[in-house]
């Protein structure tokens, strides 16, 4: 199907035109008729086809058509106007599209502005990382797009600076992303919240069971549109598994990108501080790339994002998760999973970044002893397995710089030279929220670990206390002091054969705790001003018993 057999308002038409659009991908072929004439749907197909432009070009159509008409009107006309026009627009009125990144807020808003270039048509990002200033003035402005992440929608809500009761149509774009992050309350309060007679849209490359039962709970019964249903990822991507050690991860990343010279590369790892260690190999190796994860600031991000899509040396962007989904840069010809995801929908998220729009592209994926699983996932999850790659020894580089073995708590300056140093990280602390590597122990993390378990108590733990052992921070009484302390007096043994006798039983399996507990010191202060009872023999006892009868 072409663009022009939709009969589409003119200043839509003529923008689709300018941008280089003439046919319309699967997946909008399917889905645009029916939100054309106002019902749901739930669309799913594989990243790189076109969903966005699915759902907003048909949403512009039907603004558009609720416009008031200047001139003559056409019976044809009319009956276009009347099939797709929403009923009774108003001004307030706006379309709310729901996304779980900030990165696809963006990607969103941008194909927003491109197709509303002659129509005049507005829409504004609102997401986390940035002021609220600009966005309560865009809201003040009034736009018929509001592209947001649930978050901070939800912020601007109870600030009554957003009514949800003026949504004719809500859309959810990677909706079982936003189940994954753990926006499933959000996604409920805000429905709950907007009219129930709204258009509901949902797309998504992998759409689950509770997507759509959140659909049918809140009264939308979606035409269920599936381009995919027996292919899991996009034909035109050539994806191929390497089986390394991981400590070979850094030779055959290296060298496949010197093999493959990509014009433009991502490398996904799933740790945030496995981001910076691999980005700084690949500058220490003569291998520009940059880093973007959420230990970034949003601005950072969007101009770490903005130098990767630009035309210059730094072609190569190594990311976590937090880049899979959404981001529409059609000039990345390679992926490279450092480590496979643990879930098979990033896998096809991840590789999708590649291949678009057409083209082709190549994904490789090392795989190490902790992947295996991973693996196995993923290709019951692709129903087929994936196609084992090698490299000859003539193609591995023998000589490079060697991985750096720890986060050094900076970032690479990019090309402006605007992200500087982070200074060093504390000795022993966190950078919190699960940021660390699993696996081996690096040593300065928190400290050595200690032999014999958890070690004395007054030791240092490598979470900051600095105190120091028990001995040397007695109480205030005790240092004032001038004489030893009764409270902490040592009990005074049973005679050699008891001390002798309790050293034997230190030394052993502690199998009888009762005749531990005989021979153990009482402990507390009373036990400390005490002087142990002298044992006493059965014919003192006897004596004694006999005295106090006839007494």
């Amino acid at each position: 199907m072409k663009f022009s057999e939709l009969n589409l308002d003119p200043a839509l038409a003529s923008a689709i035109q300018k941008t280089g659009f003439d046919d319309c991908t699967p997946i909008q072929a399917q889905a645009m008729p029916y939100i054309l004439d106002g019902k749901d749907v739930a669309g799913l197909a594989q990243t790189g086809t076109g969903k966005t432009a699915a759902f907003v070009l048909p949403l512009m159509e039907r603004i558009l058509r609720a416009r008031p008409a200047h001139g003559e009107v056409s019976d044809s006309e009319k009956e276009i106007i009347e099939k797709r026009a929403f009923k009774d627009w108003k001004p307030q009125n706006f379309i709310l599209v729901l996304v779980p990144t900030r990165e696809l807020a963006e990607q969103v808003q941008d194909n927003i502005i491109k197709f509303s270039a002659e129509s005049g048509l507005r829409g504004f990002a609102i997401y986390g990382g940035t002021g609220y200033d600009k966005q309560k003035e865009a809201l003040k402005n009034g736009v018929e797009f509001i592209v947001a992440t649930p978050g901070r929608l939800i912020d601007l809500y109870k600030e009554h600076l957003v009514d949800l009761k003026q949504v004719r149509a809500i859309v959810f774009d990677e909706a079982d992303r936003m189940f994954d992050m753990g926006f499933k309350d959000d996604m409920k309060f805000i429905l709950q919240r907007v009219p129930r007679e709204r258009q509901f849209l949902v797309f998504s490359a992998t759409l689950n069971f509770d997507v759509l039962n959140t659909a049918y709970q809140f009264g939308s019964e979606p035409v269920e549109i599936n381009i995919s249903r027996d292919q899991a990822k996009a034909e035109n991507v050539k994806d191929q598994i390497f089986h390394v050690g991981n400590a070979e991860k850094p030779q055959h990343l290296l060298s496949l990108l010197k093999l493959h010279n990509p014009k433009q590369a991502i490398i996904f790892t799933n740790f945030k501080l496995n981001v910076e260690k691999i980005t700084k190999f690949l500058i220490d190796n003569d291998v520009p790339a940059m880093a973007i994860s959420s230990l970034l600031t949003q601005a950072q991000r969007n101009r770490v994002i903005e130098q990767f899509k630009a035309e210059n040396h730094l072609n190569i962007l190594v990311a976590t998760d937090v880049a899979a989904r959404g981001l529409d840069i059609k000039g990345v010809d390679l992926v490279i999973n450092y480590e496979l995801p643990m879930d098979s929908e990033s896998y096809v998220h991840r590789i999708g970044r590649t291949g678009r729009a057409g083209t082709t592209g190549q994904a490789f994926s090392m795989v190490g002893e902790k992947d295996i699983e991973s693996l196995t996932r993923i290709e019951d999850y692709l129903k087929h397995k994936i196609e084992v790659g090698y490299l000859e020894n003539d193609q591995l580089l023998q000589e490079f710089k060697p991985f750096p073995d720890r986060f050094e708590g900076h970032y690479p300056k990019s090309l402006d030279g605007e992200r500087g140093e982070r200074g060093p990280r504390r000795e022993g602390g966190r950078t919190g929220g699960g940021n660390r590597e699993r696996g081996p122990r690096r040593e300065g993390d928190r400290g050595p670990r200690r032999e014999g378990g958890r070690g004395p108590r007054g030791e240092n733990r490598g979470g900051g206390d600095n105190r120091p052992p028990r001995e040397e921070r007695k109480g205030a009484s005790a240092v004032k002091s001038d004489g030893p302390n009764p409270r902490h007096a040592k009990r005074p043994e049973h005679g050699a054969k008891a001390a002798a006798h309790g050293q034997q039983k230190r030394g052993e399996n502690r199998g009888g705790q009762g005749a531990h507990k005989r021979h153990e010191p009482r402990k507390g202060a009373s036990a400390a001003r005490r002087p142990p009872k002298p044992k006493q023999t059965i014919g003192k006892k006897i004596s004694s018993f006999i005295k106090k009868l006839f007494s």
